[in-house]
Order: C-alpha cells, then sequence, then structure tokens
C-alpha cells in the first residue's frame, strides 16, 4: 500500500503529523493548550498569571479548568478566594499524574509520526 502512496505523491517531501489528544464521549478532555495551562498554574500558583503567561483571557482559562474538573472525578484544579495574600490555585497530585502520562504519550505519538514521516519519505 505504502509503495502506491508514493508513486501518487508528487515528491518526498511530504510528512505525517498530527495532534493529540484525550477525548470524552462529547468534548475534548486533555491536549496541549490544557497541558501547558495545567503546568503553568503549578508553576505560578494562578489561573490568571498562567493564562497571561499564555496569552489567554481568563475566562477561556477558566472555561478549560471547569472543563477538565467536569470531566474527572477528582478535582484537578483547587482555587482559593481572597484572604491576606489573595486567592491563588494549585493543581492536585492528580492532575499532575495526568500531565506525565500525557507527555509520555505524546513521546510514543512522536515516535509513531517520525516512523510513518520517514517510510513515507524513503
Amino acid at each position: 500500500m505504502l509503495s502506491k502512496v508514493k508513486q501518487i505523491l508528487k515528491d518526498s517531501h511530504f510528512r505525517v503529523s498530527g495532534s493529540l489528544w484525550i477525548e470524552g464521549e462529547e468534548k475534548r478532555f486533555l491536549g496541549p493548550g490544557r497541558v501547558e495551562l495545567l503546568e503553568r498554574i503549578n508553576d505560578t500558583g494562578s489561573i490568571n498569571q498562567a493564562a497571561k503567561q499564555m496569552g489567554m483571557s481568563y475566562k477561556k482559562a477558566w472555561e478549560m479548568v471547569n472543563s477538565l474538573n467536569s470531566q474527572v472525578n477528582t478535582t484537578l484544579v483547587m482555587t482559593q478566594t481572597g484572604g491576606e495574600k489573595g486567592g491563588g490555585a494549585i493543581i492536585t497530585e492528580e492532575a499532575k499524574q495526568l500531565i506525565m502520562y500525557y507527555h509520555l504519550l505524546r513521546k510514543r505519538f512522536e515516535t509513531f509520526l517520525e516512523t510513518e514521516s520517514r517510510q513515507l519519505g524513503e
């Protein structure tokens, strides 16, 4: 099959690419943007600061956090309001496990893409 595909293509400058998402039945759950948001919340202790660093609106970041939290059995991002030092946010251990799983999954996906691209270009 691959040899027939190669005959169809004009040159060997094609590559296989794609995005990697973990999806539920009705909506996306975890992908590169949400993983980055979780990591930045972890680093900054703030949804607002994480959103700013990503060039994203606070509203959009909150929508992503709510979507993440609504699709799991446990909270992934916990928030605190007000107080002397202001509010803040932390990610839970479960969120950290999901981040680690996504990165491992991403490595396997990249290996697949590289292998397929190499075979396509040979």
